[in-house]
């Protein structure tokens, strides 16, 4: 039996990344999807969870309705910041 550790709360916040970047309309390169992503994980609690390789995570489901608030306004920030200062290079 293989174990992974994952943290949980970098799976919600990508989850609902796209949905904010475009209500937002921000820029989709990777530069600042990264700059988001590690913005909010820096904010946020992780989430580590140890399961067998290839295992869901249905236990973590329930947590999930809790930090949705949290991860949306966080996202927002990240999203408002990265907007006003992108570090990508302009094309």
């Amino acid at each position: 039996m293989e174990l992974s550790l994952k943290n949980y709360m970098e799976d919600m916040v990508m989850a609902k990344m796209p949905s904010v970047m475009k209500q937002m309309n921000i820029c989709e390169c990777e530069q600042c999807r990264m700059d988001i992503l590690a913005y909010v994980l820096n904010k946020m609690p992780p989430k580590y969870v140890v399961t067998q390789k290839g295992s869901m995570y249905a236990k973590l489901a329930l947590l999930q309705s809790q930090f949705d608030v949290d991860i949306l306004s966080n996202l927002s920030q990240a999203a408002a910041m990265v907007k006003k200062n992108p570090r990508h290079k302009e094309e």
